[in-house]
């Protein structure tokens, strides 16, 4: 017997999840239910987290979390519950199988079958925003070499428990060369420790194309956090439906189940969510918990269920469904079809209780790390970047001398270009003017200069090298 925590959730959640948890007991699955109230009325109640205290220390204690859809209401600077939970219990894995289920639920890709898993914690997904002028508000993108490697050594090793062939790895590094630049040579690194597994890389915006043209060409897909969270939406409803994808959400010590969709307040109470995604959900879970034998009769009954033409609202189509069910109905006739096996559909094998281990990550020797630099940001709403440029310069030391200018990325000082559109904030970037290592001391002194010059510098960066490579990007243009 497995205690697990089950949160309901908002719109359709406490519905596919009373549906779920049905199933699961009829189907004979050990386990003891925690219930715990998040989402919306938590929010609302006063509790920005949308979480109460005590709902942590059960998630915590049980390590397994089943949840519904959950709302994030709008403004009040909510932050969502989902991406909390994910980061806070160490969730660096995210896995959403992908298949297509030709010719029961209409598709044009007819024998998709994939795995995407998506970095959890990381990127843009830290949430780190800052406004520092009028006209600009900036996101950090974070990522880390453990964060790199802890995801693309699961993918591997996820594609060699389930026996697939290939895994193929999504970045834009061809832009984003130190951040995205980093998880394509983890993936490298990591690869040659693989030999039996294909592997390829593609650049995320023609790697997304390719998906949705040929899905079929695809196998295990690992990629960083918002292009997971993108292409994993776009691979589910190209296979049927949003509505039928189920996620895991994986730690060293914790893991979350849940649908991949959301709460659908529209249709919350009327009895015609699908509980498919959540089912599909609790499925992962059981078998991530060692029950593998209830996992499989619930996946076979739900493929003979679907293949039988048994489809809620979302998924129904006429000449590839046979009957438009409520979620009650279909959840009751799945429950009929326990111990039944689909005809057509492919019996599902790939089951196994043999959990993935993953060794720790180990630190790497630390880098020669000199600073070389120093970008201030500053928020001047003049348009010459000559005449910044001449105001800054007033700043040059002997040893620390401005270098260039940017203004969202693009050089426009020296030998700018007149045609490109300026904001209100712009990078002055300082390197020493002979080859050594300046210090922090200097970088206080710039500042004081600059205040002392009325600049108006709302943000440093310090400019480092590593074993002697810059490890900062240039200005584009440069």
């Amino acid at each position: 017997m497995t205690r697990i925590t089950v949160a309901k959730g908002d719109g359709i959640g406490p519905e596919i999840m009373d549906a779920t948890l049905r199933i699961l007991k009829v189907a004979g699955a050990q386990l003891e239910i925690d219930e715990i109230e998040v989402g919306e009325k938590v929010y609302l109640a006063g509790n920005t987290s949308g979480i109460a205290a005590e709902s942590w220390d059960t998630i915590r204690r049980n390590k397994i979390f089943l949840k519904a859809p959950i709302t994030t209401p709008q403004g009040g600077g909510y932050k969502s519950l989902n991406v909390t939970m994910r980061k806070a219990m160490g969730l660096y894995a995210n896995v959403r199988p992908c298949m297509s289920f030709h010719p029961f639920i209409a598709t044009k890709h007819p024998v998709m079958d994939l795995v995407i898993i998506r970095e959890n914690e990381e990127d843009l997904y830290a949430g780190i925003e800052h406004q520092q002028t009028d006209e600009v508000i900036q996101c950090l993108k974070l990522i880390s070499r453990p964060g790199c490697e802890k995801i693309i050594r699961y993918a591997f090793e996820y594609t060699k428990q389930q026996g697939r062939k290939k895994v193929t790895c999504l970045t834009k590094d061809n832009i984003m060369k130190q951040t995205d630049g980093l998880f394509h040579k983890v993936f490298d690194e990591i690869a040659l420790e693989y030999p039996e597994i294909r592997t390829d890389h593609w650049i995320i915006d023609i790697g997304a194309a390719k998906l949705a043209q040929s899905p079929e060409d695809f196998d295990v897909i690992v990629t960083l956090n918002l292009y997971g969270d993108i292409i994993s939406d776009i691979a589910a409803e190209i296979a049927g439906s949003v509505g039928l994808g189920g996620s895991a959400n994986i730690g060293e010590e914790c893991a979350m189940f849940e649908a991949i969709h959301g709460s659908a307040p529209d249709i919350a109470g009327k009895n015609m969510g699908n509980p498919s995604g959540l089912i599909q959900a609790a499925v992962m879970l059981l078998t991530h918990i060692g029950q593998t034998g209830v996992a499989q009769n619930i996946q076979n009954a739900w493929l003979k269920t679907i293949e039988e033409g048994i489809h809620t609202k979302d998924i129904f189509k006429s000449g590839f469904s046979k009957k438009e069910v409520s979620t009650s109905e279909f959840t009751a006739h799945l429950i009929s079809n326990l111990g039944e096996q689909p005809s057509f559909l492919k019996v599902s094998t790939q089951f196994t209780n043999t959990a993935l281990k993953l060794p720790k990550y180990i630190r790497k020797p630390a880098a020669v790390k000199k600073l070389v630099g120093v970008d201030l940001f500053v928020h001047w709403s003049g348009s010459n970047a000559n005449k910044l440029a001449t105001q800054i310069k007033a700043m040059d030391s002997g040893d620390v001398v401005l270098a260039m200018i940017t203004n969202r990325g693009v050089k426009v000082w020296p030998n700018g270009f007149e045609e490109t559109f300026c904001t209100d904030h712009w990078r002055c970037r300082f390197i020493s003017d002979v080859d050594i290592t300046i210090s922090k001391e200097d970088i206080v002194q710039l500042l004081k200069q600059a205040d002392e010059l009325n600049i108006d510098v709302v943000k440093t960066e310090n400019l480092y090298e590593f074993n002697g490579k810059a490890a900062f990007s240039l200005g584009q243009g440069q």
